[in-house]
């Protein structure tokens, strides 16, 4: 059965993340796993080797038991041993315990929560993000805090007309098929320094021999602003969800997907933001 991996730190902010992974999982009818990454036992110098296996077995059990708390306190009668997977990490760096639990589960994404108070500080804001992304082993899904789980309708993928942006596509499609979701692809260029009609064309051909979907809508939009008229566009087409591929090269749009851009969206948006890379949608199956 399929996986969505959840991660959690336990603070506030990424409750809604955890409802609204709880409702996906429900949805797609897939495996959901709670995850939290711990650090190692502290070891002092009185202590002999012998105690060290027990210590790791008890932070194991202590950090099982918070996290059974935690969906207890927050998913009330919707927890259920049976349809959550508990999975406490043991790992001195977070971004690598959250990437280990992904490929020991073969998740096909891992939903976070955005502005976490502690651990996921360091997983979606500030450089990490980075790292979370480029190391998953399939797309990361960020959720803004106080966000209510709605069954998306429009999806909107932001694109700079590259050939990793019709895979991630793609994928996406596989997503909005199951929920029968449109999805508006978007992108936005400074009018005096790119042809835009052109390659926005070109792509739309070369989408459209690769990926077989009606609901697909196209929108190139001219500004200096990207990320203003990117949040603008999502409130205007009322999007549910937001995709975007964060790579390491750049085109002569280098600022439309620099990764400030995707550090942006996921810290000020107010919607789901899917995070794809190079190589992590090709294992998203749904």
């Amino acid at each position: 059965m399929r996986t969505i991996l959840y991660g959690t730190d336990y603070s506030t902010n990424s409750v809604a993340a955890l409802k609204y992974a709880k409702k996906m999982a429900e949805h797609l009818d897939c495996h959901l796993v709670d995850c939290h990454v711990y650090g190692y036992p502290i070891v002092t110098e009185t202590m002999v080797v012998d105690e060290l296996p027990q210590l790791r077995k008890n932070a194991l059990k202590a950090n099982r038991y918070r996290l059974e708390e935690f969906c207890a306190q927050y998913l009330g009668e919707n927890w259920s041993k049976e349809d959550i997977k508990i999975a406490p990490v043991e790992d001195i760096f977070v971004v690598d315990g959250i990437v280990a639990a992904a490929k020991d589960w073969h998740a096909e994404f891992i939903i976070v929560g955005t502005k976490g108070e502690s651990i996921l500080t360091e997983a979606l804001l500030g450089s990490t993000t980075k790292h979370l992304i480029q190391k998953s082993p399939c797309p990361v899904l960020a959720i803004p805090p106080n966000i209510k789980y709605v069954t998306p309708k429009t999806m909107v993928y932001a694109t700079d007309f590259e050939e990793e942006d019709i895979d991630a596509i793609g994928k996406l499609v596989e997503l909005a098929e199951s929920y029968q979701a449109k999805i508006k692809i978007v992108h936005i260029s400074p009018k005096k320094e790119y042809s835009g009609d052109t390659q926005m064309e070109w792509f739309k051909n070369r989408l459209q021999e690769k990926v077989a979907y009606k609901n697909l809508e196209f929108e190139l939009i001219f500004s200096e602003y990207i990320f203003k008229s990117l949040e603008k566009y999502l409130t205007d087409v009322k999007a549910d969800l937001v995709g975007m591929l964060a790579r390491k090269k750049s085109g002569f749009l280098k600022r439309w997907f620099h990764w400030d851009l995707v550090k942006k969206m996921e810290s000020h948006s107010t919607i789901p933001v899917l995070s794809f890379n190079e190589v992590n949608y090709q294992m998203m199956v749904i």
